[in-house]
């Protein structure tokens, strides 16, 4: 998968590949019933289904736009072990028309649980700003090592 071959705006599809976010060694989410967005310059952005996470999520304060998507909502997920993380999780509440499929699935950071994808743990899209999961069939220049701006070709 070449992220230069991605389109923009992305695609929306649905996916198959088995996800899985876990945290010390707790299984937080698990499903292969979710949908990938895919952006030129970004690794495939994952949405999960609400159905397939089993931490509880609260809504925080913070919010987001999309000029594809949206709005976006983050959460609070409080874990097994007591603590909490806030603002690493987010979904479209009320996306635009083309990501309506979306609407209330919830997509998380690579960090700081460990992600899966197809029993492989992904690396995080660089730059904290950008939620793409990096996997070895990820190709081409990913953006967010130089910050907010598109690669330089």
């Amino acid at each position: 998968m070449n992220v230069q071959s991605f389109p923009r705006p992305p695609r929306l599809e649905k996916t198959a590949r088995h996800l899985q976010i876990k945290y010390l060694g707790q299984v937080i989410a698990d499903t292969k019933d979710a949908f990938w967005a895919l952006e030129t310059h970004h690794p495939p952005t994952y949405y999960l289904p609400r159905s397939s996470i089993s931490a509880p999520l609260t809504p925080t304060r913070r919010q987001t736009v999309c000029e594809f998507k949206g709005a976006a909502t983050y959460y609070k997920i409080d874990l097994a072990d007591g603590t909490s993380v806030s603002n690493r999780a987010w979904s479209y509440e009320r996306p635009t028309p083309t990501f309506e499929p979306i609407r209330g699935y919830v997509s998380f950071y690579a960090d700081p649980w460990a992600c899966f994808v197809d029993g492989e743990k992904v690396e995080p899209q660089p730059g904290d700003f950008y939620g793409g999961w990096v996997t070895s069939d990820v190709e081409g220049i990913v953006k967010g090592r130089t910050g907010n701006l598109d690669p330089v070709l």
